[in-house]
């Protein structure tokens, strides 16, 4: 008589047998680790982190280290909302904003030239409003090492600048407020036709790291930039030119909550500690811009509005 147990099969069917059980503890096991995810058509919001919204920031490139060091991982842990920056010369930015390249939520300037590139129907109407929050002096930023260094701290800048073999670095002042402020810094003490010219410019991403590679004697930098890298630093004086820093939420930003928690939190006694900390003049009272009614019911108190 036959038996229908595994010890009664024949080999082949007994082996048959195993393969199938198998098979059915791997599907078992597949659909088990399924019901268990965050997939998008679970209960998650249809895919939305959980954990928060993520907020796009586009920010002058001077303020890459106070942005991504501090004010990144501190927004992120007060707000369970997720940061992504992105630092550029503001005109820069500017370009990306109105060629659609990035869905941003905040757009922090350097200049209120940059801002003024985005409002009215012109431009595309990317922004209403702008806050004023913080300034920073342009100085003269050179290499220690340098050959020049001695002559920079004993000679007016613009006569050392113009010595043979002297390398003077700054940023381009069609894409960056700084590379403008920079130009006027040169035309002011007479040296207009270096201004004029394409020689010594590089984008603000890279002016830093070649001064301190020892690609060049000088650059232009903020005092921001300088305190934080630790290089010293010369006055322009006679000239006075500076950044003025701002902050907008644009208009149809894919992320407005998450974006005026941002701006509360860059505003707010946190954010103003950690702009003292990188060498930011953080401004006494936080002035607005432009049209009060579009400005955000959250943000109203923090920049001004009424």
């Amino acid at each position: 008589m036959t038996t229908t147990g595994v010890r009664g099969m024949t080999p082949r069917v007994r082996a048959g047998a195993v393969l199938a059980a198998s098979a059915l503890a791997i599907v078992a096991l597949l659909a088990g680790c399924g019901s268990s995810g965050s997939g998008t058509g679970g209960s998650s919001g249809g895919g939305k982190d959980p954990g928060g919204a993520t907020v796009s920031v586009l920010y002058a490139g001077s303020l890459v280290n106070l942005m991504e060091h501090d004010v990144k991982p501190g927004f992120e842990a007060a707000s369970g909302d997720t940061f992504r920056g992105e630092g550029k010369g503001s005109d820069a930015l500017v370009n990306e904003i109105k060629g659609k390249v990035t869905r941003a939520d905040v757009f922090v300037s350097a200049s209120t030239a940059s801002n003024g590139k985005l409002r009215g129907g012109g431009n595309g109407d990317w922004e209403s409003w702008y806050a004023t929050f913080a300034t920073a002096p342009l100085v003269l930023g050179y290499n220690p090492k340098s050959k020049f260094a001695a002559q920079l701290k004993s000679k007016p800048w613009q006569q050392v600048v113009v010595e043979p073999g002297f390398r003077l670095g700054r940023t381009d002042p069609k894409l960056d407020p700084k590379g403008r402020l920079s130009a006027q810094a040169l035309t002011k003490v007479g040296l207009g036709k270096f201004a004029d010219t394409d020689a010594g410019v590089f984008p603000e991403e890279t002016l830093l790291g070649r001064l301190q590679a020892g690609q060049l004697d000088a650059g232009f930098f903020y005092t921001s930039e300088a305190t934080e890298a630790k290089v010293p630093t010369i006055s322009l004086a006679p000239v006075e030119l500076g950044a003025t820093y701002t902050v907008t939420v644009l208009n149809r930003a894919p992320q407005p909550a998450a974006a005026a928690a941002f701006v509360t939190y860059l505003l707010g006694p946190k954010g103003v500690a950690l702009m003292r900390k990188h060498g930011l003049h953080p401004a006494a009272t936080v002035t607005l811009t432009g049209d009060r009614s579009a400005v955000p019911a959250a943000l109203r108190s923090a920049v001004g509005g009424s």
